[in-house]
């Protein structure tokens, strides 16, 4: 699905980073984009809507996504007049997956990009994009080496565009994605190795929930066993002691213990 695209040095201003993305889109004027509703794909889709002549997203729903990434997704679409597909995926069908072994991730993108490609090419479209930026780390992220498999082309990374940048350009362009926590799948909660099931996902969207309602935002409700481990910033610390009664009640209705993971999450 089309060759790479080779750019010229790395972009430095606005100008040159719209010159570089127009320039793609000019190469690649017809696409389809794996959208999560997140922070890169959601400013590829909108650099997408600027330059090429045709752009579909297309958004897998699975367990492993909660119900706020899809509504976000929606919103983002609707906001740029962007057609959106969305493409049911039974993920913990495939035992490979549902084992949670140490390259999950790797077996999990080469589902969900597989589903996308038959359906783009069902629907017309030869060329696949994914927001993959140039922080992205690829030794750190299996499910990138599924990506390049498939002939997966990532313009944010070939224009050298940084999760920093990304963000600037983002705010710039008026997106309420700019400051968007990232957000990893509910699966990264369970630990590697215990098997994933729909009712520990389940029970992990509903604990971030609540925290979310709570004005929580950059944390994580992880699995130990039938306890929740919170992870929070440590500026959300007295945030989570002025509702720690609520937070234990509501937690342990699903949880056998709550504990607080004192090693606090980074701000970025």
């Amino acid at each position: 699905m089309g060759g790479s695209v080779l750019f010229a040095d790395p972009p430095i201003c606005l100008t040159e980073v719209s010159m570089n993305l127009h320039e793609f889109f000019t190469d690649h004027p017809r696409v389809a984009i794996a959208f999560s509703g997140g922070v890169d794909s959601a400013y590829l889709l909108y650099a997408a809507k600027q330059y090429a002549k045709d752009v579909c997203a297309y958004y897998v729903k699975s367990a492993f996504q909660p119900q706020f990434e899809l509504n976000d997704a929606l919103h983002i679409a609707t906001d740029l007049g962007v057609k959106m597909e969305i493409i049911e995926l039974n993920i913990l069908a495939d035992e490979k997956i549902a084992a949670n072994p140490w390259n999950r991730c790797y077996y999990c993108k080469k589902q969900i990009f597989t589903a996308i490609v038959k359906q783009a090419q069902a629907d017309g479209y030869t060329v696949l994009l994914d927001g993959t930026n140039a922080s992205d780390d690829e030794g750190d992220r299996p499910g990138i080496q599924a990506i390049h498999e498939l002939n997966v082309l990532s313009p944010l990374r070939l224009c050298d565009l940084t999760k920093t940048e990304i963000r600037r350009l983002s705010k710039e362009a008026g997106l309420f994605t700019w400051n968007k926590p990232a957000y990893a799948c509910l699966a990264t909660r369970i630990p590697t190795g215990q098997p994933i099931s729909e009712f520990l996902l389940l029970r992990t969207e509903l604990a971030e929930n609540f925290m979310f309602k709570k004005g929580f935002s950059n944390f994580r409700i992880r699995t130990i066993g039938e306890t929740a481990k919170i992870q929070i910033t440590l500026q959300q610390l007295p945030l989570l002691l002025d509702n720690r009664k609520e937070i234990l009640d509501e937690l342990k209705k699903n949880y056998a213990s709550v504990c607080l993971d004192l090693e606090v999450r980074n701000e970025n």
